[in-house]
């Protein structure tokens, strides 16, 4: 088992401000279906070349860290579930679970490396499109 980068985050205090800045900085466009407005806490821009995204999540004053940036990991094969059993066995600490926050089947849990540094562990792709699947037949 192994993961990828799914995105880069970046955590600020105006995610739509700070998203077209670094859109007309590189180049970047909105996702396809899933545009950026005013007011959104979230906010998803793509390399219309290579596919590389970032995402800008606001937070509150007060909890914003000092280390503003981290990766975001999808498992390339297995489940979210497998990478976080991995991730504790390799020595992360983990520091939140958010697994069934939007329900069953969703979320995600963020660690630090062995010198603090965040990251999130998602679900896979596949895992992603079961639960999609899921919903629409609901």
């Amino acid at each position: 088992m192994t993961l990828f980068v799914s995105h880069t985050t970046i955590d600020c205090h105006d995610a739509y401000a700070l998203s077209e800045w670094w859109k007309a900085l590189l180049g970047y466009v909105d996702v396809e279906g899933d545009p950026n407005l005013p007011g959104h806490e979230e906010c998803m821009i793509l390399d219309p070349e290579t596919g590389h995204r970032l995402l800008f999540i606001e937070v509150a004053d007060a909890e914003l860290p000092a280390k503003r940036i981290h990766l975001d990991l999808r498992p390339r094969t297995g489940t979210r579930d497998e990478e976080v059993e991995r991730l504790l066995e390799l020595g992360a600490t983990q520091l939140a679970d958010h697994r069934g926050k939007y329900g069953p089947g969703t979320g995600w849990v963020i660690f630090a490396d062995p010198e603090g540094n965040q990251l999130c562990v998602l679900r896979s792709e596949a895992e992603v499109a079961a639960w999609e699947a899921q919903a629409s037949e609901a």
